[in-house]
């Protein structure tokens, strides 16, 4: 590969999943270029690759990311070279009347979702000149990127970038479901369905927040024994137990359910699992288009509730700084949400281990 090009994790709806050689532009105005020391292999990126949310452009993909400041734009005041950054992938404008009421995870100005930087362009081009694009406004999985200011959130020199890297998106997302999004309170009781890295995030914000019992569903026998360790009360087999059921006959329901999965199936069943004024929390992202029923009469009738939950309802310069200082101190157990740390080229087989579920979460080091 010419030196020019450095290796990148490339998504193309015409050839696959494959490695691809990328070079990036300067820091424009605005914008940071950052060195990237870890990325973390998440859903949202296997939602691409599996095409439940169809792209119709090559992408870099790679949104959950931690490394250094190698240069600033013009006009960015908040950031040096050499800081070390959280990269968070919903970039707020800063400007619109979400940002602006302090709700900056429902932003209407951001572009990182149409996968592309602020101005509608990619910093990213391959061997042939043609645009390769940012996921996620980010494209993480290479080894430099540029982003524009509000995405890179200073941390501590001493948080560990694998550590950083998780606290970009399944961190956040999970802890920020329970303190945010559902606001649960000391000695509320929980089930979480699905003990991925999200879900286990989920467990670690309900045991932060002194939520009591807490009841961990999975179908891997090694998740669940994670979720025990990072505070779960009670854990159960998906595949083996009526959920539902359980909640009912042996809680009388529970105050909060999460989904942490992204499965329409799974989130119709939570309604049956809370008790009266009960709330299910959808926390995992589902594929695009897709839809559930639930028992209306029911949700009426009891006062229960159903939330929506992007990036935990976090805002990540406020949230992140939060986290890294939690997992400083000791409070937050995120080492053991590391599993495999593998280099770019073995992506492919990260995506595999997350499609099967196998281990926790994946850091690949550029």
């Amino acid at each position: 590969m010419p030196a020019s090009l450095s290796p990148a994790v490339v998504f193309d709806p015409a050839g696959g999943l494959h490695i691809r050689g990328v070079s990036r532009r300067p820091a424009g105005p605005g914008e940071v270029g950052i060195e990237v020391r870890a990325a973390g292999v998440c859903h949202s990126d296997l939602h691409i690759v599996t095409g439940d949310w169809p792209s119709d452009r090559p992408l870099v993909l790679g949104h959950e990311a931690a490394g250094v400041v190698t240069e600033v734009g013009e006009g960015v005041g908040t950031l040096s070279a050499g800081d070390h950054v959280v990269l968070s992938w919903f970039a707020p404008c800063r400007r619109c009347r979400k940002c602006l009421a302090g709700r900056a995870w429902l932003c209407t100005g951001t572009r990182a979702v149409a996968n592309t930087l602020p101005d509608g362009t990619t910093p990213f081009r391959d061997s042939q000149g043609a645009g390769v694009w940012p996921y996620l406004g980010l494209g993480a999985f290479t080894q430099a990127v540029v982003v524009p200011e509000s995405a890179a959130v200073q941390v501590p020199r001493e948080l560990p970038f694998g550590i950083g890297a998780l606290l970009g998106c399944s961190i956040s997302t999970g802890i920020g479901a329970v303190m945010n999004t559902a606001g649960v309170r000391p000695g509320e009781s929980a089930v979480v369905l699905g003990t991925g890295g999200v879900g286990l995030s989920v467990v670690m914000g309900l045991r932060l927040v002194g939520a009591d019992p807490v009841v961990a569903v999975d179908l891997s026998s090694e998740r669940l024994a994670a979720a025990e360790r990072f505070g779960a009360t009670h854990t159960l087999d998906g595949a083996a137990t009526d959920v539902a059921a359980w909640c009912q006959d042996e809680l009388g329901g529970v105050d909060y359910a999460f989904e942490a999965i992204g499965s329409p199936r799974v989130a119709e069943t939570l309604p049956g699992m809370l008790t009266s004024g009960g709330a299910a929390v959808l926390v995992g992202m589902a594929a695009a288009g897709a839809t559930g029923a639930f028992d209306l009469f029911d949700l009426a009738d009891r006062g229960k509730r159903i939330l929506g939950c992007n990036y935990g309802s976090s805002v990540g310069a406020i949230d992140i700084p939060k986290l890294a200082r939690l997992y400083l101190a000791g409070r937050l157990p995120l080492d053991e949400l590391v599993g495999a740390v593998r280099p770019l080229e073995e992506a492919a087989a990260a995506f595999a281990d997350l499609e099967s579920a196998v281990g926790v979460r994946t850091v690949l080091e550029p």
